[in-house]
């Protein structure tokens, strides 16, 4: 069994034929616990989607659904939850954020969440 990773969902959306949305119900059967933050405030499954950042403790993972322009606004946000990795999903790759990521020691993936999970590899 794969021990459960805090994950932090960043672009999340409640629309069922986003990536965002199948990642969160995927983690979430997975039994992994999510925090969700998009533009929208709204409810994936038992998820809550906030529309402003927290400041959430032991966030394992951060997985993006933002393309790089739409991530500035977060990189410092980000980088300060001291994640164990960022995932960037395909769309979303920024080389300026994973160099500030690489530089805290913090790893990064140009991976799809839902091929991770679906592979066992999460």
């Amino acid at each position: 069994m794969i021990s459960p990773k805090h994950t932090l969902v960043l672009g999340a959306s409640d629309n069922p034929a986003r990536y965002s949305n199948m990642a969160i119900q995927r983690l979430r059967r997975g039994g992994h616990p999510v925090k969700a933050v998009g533009k929208r405030h709204s409810i994936v499954g038992d998820v809550p989607i906030e529309t402003a950042t927290k400041d959430w403790m032991d966030i394992h993972t951060v997985t993006l659904y933002l393309n790089k322009d739409h991530q500035k606004q977060y990189q410092d946000y980000i980088i300060s939850l001291d994640p164990d990795r960022i995932i960037f999903n395909p769309g979303a790759e920024n080389p300026e954020l994973e160099k500030m990521a690489k530089e805290k020691g913090i790893s990064t993936l140009n991976a799809c969440t839902l091929v991770m999970l679906s592979t066992g590899q999460y």
